[in-house]
């Protein structure tokens, strides 16, 4: 990082301090020449200003001036007092009131020559910190050492955006077409690398053009920094693995368990990406801390911890979030299926409970379907694990004489029927949604008791009625 500080020893300059002796640390971004009695509009923050003091006609004149450059943050103001018999005295006094660091230039040397010298100074540390940050990154350096070290280098905040995470500036990156974003507050570079959700690195600020080629070198290293993180993880996950194919098997899962790490009560998450393998990557960045995920694949299983703090609101976040980079990602749609908080007593039936979840957000339109299993009634859950013939025979056993006369008469006696339960066998709210007449829905009720021989009142026929029902859908 160039400061004031460095540009005193520039050699050949000469550079004397006039001003603000006690603010020579501040990062130098680039060069800026006006003679401007009010540059504020044209100068940017971490400039250094030269001028030749031609806009001077004397005392007054420099309030104006050096308040523009501060307001603007300028990182200094070089002067040359050859046209006005050296520096003003009202110049020295603005720069103090004002914190604007104030270095004379002697009147014997070209303007050109402090440009060029300052200039290379800026390309040599910018070279400079793109090797030390390579340096860093072949030494298997963090992401949070790699941006520590860029703070050093750029001079400003730097921090990552992960695309997974609420943010208004992933907002404004998915606007900007998953663009490199320029503004005054703020610089975004989508980190390098093929990912799953993309990260974001954020610079506190606008950049010169040698600190948008450090972002950049920066945001490739980041990548790289993620990328052998992410190979790590998948090694340590590995540990699900055994435990993932007892469950599948039948077998006592409790040793596998042990191996992984995993205490208390979990939860099972199921990931499905219709088009891609990037279930786990997605998975990886969505879940809490602590989470095992396994194999990659279009299908990936996952393990959670629940000691009870497990948001409940966490579908409907995630739900949002990836809505919003619905563009960014590497898939048709995403699917997940959520089991309950369970112990591991009950592991297996949560696993289940977690694949029918998913089988439930298959069915649904949406691009981003997430289902947890306390949505999913306890009638479709148990029907879930009854096979597909037994189903429909328990179905044909019960409804068979409805069916039959829904298909000569052309009626839909089964859905009144069903709409009828749903609504707690209210004649007055079924006929509200059916949008009939409370009479012709009491009606017809009558002639679906008729047909199944079953008294619609009572609570255990309507029972073995809606799982019936419930056993076509």
């Amino acid at each position: 990082m160039t400061t004031v500080k460095t540009l005193l020893a520039l050699p050949g300059l000469r550079l004397r301090v006039r001003a603000g002796t006690a603010l020579l640390d501040r990062s130098v971004s680039r060069i800026y020449v006006t003679e401007l009695p009010d540059p504020g509009r044209y100068v940017s923050a971490g400039e250094l200003v030269l001028s030749g003091l031609l806009w001077w006609r004397g005392p007054g004149d420099s309030e104006a001036f050096v308040a523009a450059l501060a307001k603007a943050g300028a990182a200094a103001l070089a002067a040359s007092g050859a046209d006005s018999d050296g520096i003003p005295e009202d110049l020295v006094d603005a720069c103090t009131r004002h914190g604007i660091p104030l270095l004379e230039v002697p009147a014997d040397l070209s303007f050109s020559v402090v440009t060029e010298r300052v200039v290379l100074a800026l390309a040599a540390a910018a070279d400079g910190a793109r090797k030390r940050l390579l340096s860093a990154a072949t030494e298997d350096a963090s992401v949070e050492t790699l941006l520590e070290r860029a703070r050093a280098e750029i001079g400003l905040p730097c921090w990552i955006v992960p695309a997974g995470t609420p943010s208004d500036l992933v907002r404004r990156f998915v606007a900007a077409g998953g663009r490199s974003l320029e503004a005054d507050d703020v610089s975004v570079r989508p980190v390098g690398g093929r990912h799953a959700l993309p990260w974001l690195l954020a610079i506190g600020g606008a950049l010169t053009a040698a600190q948008a080629e450090i972002a950049e070198e920066l945001a490739g290293l980041i990548g790289l920094a993620r990328t052998r993180a992410d190979e790590v993880r998948a090694v340590t996950d590995r540990v699900l693995e055994p435990l993932l194919a007892a469950l599948d098997e039948g077998s006592d899962p409790h040793a596998a368990l042990t191996a992984t790490g995993l205490r208390g009560d979990l939860r099972v998450v199921v990931a499905r990406t219709e088009g891609s393998e990037a279930a786990r990557g997605i998975l990886t960045e969505l879940l809490p801390p602590g989470a095992l995920v396994g194999p990659a694949g279009e299908t990936t299983w996952a393990l959670a911890e629940d000691d009870g703090e497990w948001p409940e609101d966490w579908p409907a976040t995630v739900t949002t979030t990836l809505a919003g980079v619905e563009s960014l990602l590497p898939c048709r749609r995403m699917l997940i299926g959520i089991s309950d908080r369970s112990p591991v007593s009950v592991l297996r039936g949560a696993k289940e409970v977690a694949r029918y979840a998913l089988a439930v957000a298959a069915e649904r339109p949406g691009t981003i379907e997430i289902v947890p299993g306390g949505e999913i009634g306890m009638h479709r859950l148990l029907l879930a694990g009854t096979p597909d013939d037994l189903r429909a025979a328990l179905r044909r056993r019960v409804l068979g004489p409805l069916l039959s006369y829904d298909a000569e008469q052309g009626t839909d006696l089964v859905h009144t029927l069903r709409v009828f339960l749903e609504c707690s066998g209210s004649p007055t709210r079924a006929a509200r949604a059916l949008h009939v007449h409370v009479n012709t829905l009491r009606y017809r009720i009558g002639r679906a008791s008729e047909l199944l021989g079953a008294d619609l009142t009572e609570f255990t026929e309507q029972l073995d009625v809606y799982l019936a029902l419930s056993a076509g859908s």
